[in-house]
């Protein structure tokens, strides 16, 4: 009877266990397929060529100031001028090319007007009046009850 029941148990066992176990598909990528190269487009740029000017002259503001500058390839020139505060006239005149950068020569036109310093208040300060000082209440604490 023993025999029986183990018998019966191992072909239970046996027969309960999936005939198919789970396999996973084999792997497989997605094939490559690289995206076609398109080399950049090549731009023939040609150096740049321009010309400009303008000056400004506001008497209420007191502004004026002035720039031309010219562009040929690779090399700009240039001016401009500026009315400084003082009364002068400061004149830069520049050049730019490759190999030495930014080259300024800056000259002044005019000397320097300089008006004497006489401060004056401008206010005055208010008269100092304290506050009444009155004499503070007298203090009366309560009668402990405890």
């Amino acid at each position: 009877m023993k025999t029986f029941i183990a018998l019966s148990t191992l072909l239970a066992v046996a027969f309960a266990a999936p005939a198919d176990p789970y396999h996973p598909a084999p792997y497989r990528p997605a094939p490559y397929h690289p995206a076609p190269h398109h080399p950049a487009p090549s731009y023939h740029e040609e150096p740049a060529h321009y010309n400009y000017g303008y000056a400004v002259h506001d008497d209420y503001s007191g502004t004026n100031f002035q720039a031309n500058e010219n562009r040929d390839g690779y090399g700009t020139k240039g001016e401009y001028s500026v009315l400084l505060p003082d009364g002068r006239t400061q004149i830069v005149t520049y050049s730019v090319d490759g190999y030495s950068g930014y080259v300024a020569d800056v000259k002044y036109d005019g000397y320097a007007k300089v008006e004497p310093y006489h401060p004056a208040p401008a206010y005055k300060p208010a008269p100092y009046h304290p506050a009444p000082a009155y004499k503070p209440a007298p203090y009366h604490p309560a009668p402990y009850s405890g």
